[in-house]
Parts: C-alpha cells; sequence; structure tokens
C-alpha cells in the first residue's frame, strides 16, 4: 500500500510538471530602412540601405545583416546607435566590426540593451568621410 502511494505521489508530480507554463523562445525580426532623410540633421545623400536582424529571446543573441549603395564614398564607420528615438542621436551601442558591405555579425545582448533594441530605440547608422555623423541611418523595428 505504501509503494502505491508513493507512485501516485510521484505521479502527480509529473503530471504538475509537464502542465506547468513552459518559458517560450521567441525569435524576433526587426528591420529598417537605410537613408540620409532619417539623418539628424538630414543630408543631401541619395545613398539607400537596410538592416535585418533577429533577435533570440532565450539566448539574447542578436544576429545582423546591413547592405547599401550609393554612398558619397567609401565607409569609415558603421554601427547601432541607441538608445534614441527617431529624430533623435544617441551614442554607440554595438560597434561593427568592418563598415564594408554586407554587413554581418552576432553579438549577445544584455537585458537592458535587450529591452532598448526591442522597443525601437536603437538605429543603424553608416559614415563616411562626407558624412562623419552619419550618411544613411535607420531605426530597427519589429516586424
Amino acid at each position: 500500500m505504501h509503494r502505491k502511494l508513493v507512485h501516485l505521489a510521484l505521479l502527480a508530480v509529473a503530471v504538475c510538471v509537464a502542465a506547468a507554463p513552459q518559458a517560450h523562445a521567441e525569435t524576433i525580426v526587426l528591420k529598417s530602412e537605410l537613408k540620409a532623410a532619417n539623418e539628424v540633421p538630414p543630408n543631401a545623400s541619395t545613398a539607400t540601405g537596410a538592416a535585418e536582424a533577429s533577435f533570440d529571446t532565450a539566448t539574447r543573441t542578436l544576429t545582423w545583416k546591413v547592405t547599401f549603395s550609393g554612398l558619397t564614398g567609401i565607409p569609415i564607420g558603421a554601427h547601432f546607435h541607441g538608445p534614441s528615438e527617431p529624430g533623435k542621436n544617441a551614442g554607440i551601442v554595438l560597434p561593427f566590426k568592418s563598415p564594408e558591405p554586407p554587413i554581418t555579425g552576432t553579438a549577445v545582448l544584455t537585458d537592458a540593451q535587450a529591452t532598448d533594441l526591442l522597443a525601437g530605440k536603437w538605429y543603424a547608422n553608416v559614415h563616411t568621410q562626407a558624412n562623419p555623423g552619419g550618411e544613411i541611418r535607420g531605426q530597427m523595428v519589429k516586424q
């Protein structure tokens, strides 16, 4: 009888564990259109670009690809900046290893960085000699 009660108790625990809510990992896609009109202040460049990223909520890993064309010169820098709303400038939060397109990379974000990114407070920016403050820029937005 005692053995039966132990088995029933273990079975009840197993059922409760199986029914408990599981943490669901999610991959969030973010995108941005990079253009001179988004710079602060805007400039006259006709360059265009795109930033695409995915963020894994379980590992806090951000993976990105940035492409562009038509810059006034060679890119001298490219980064994610934040936290900032559109129309305002912010410091670099994540530098890219190289500004040469296509720019790809991955990084594990802190909780604060992830919160700002997912709140739309990061932007991608590409800098040139003619536009050292940034030639094209775009706010990262969840899709």
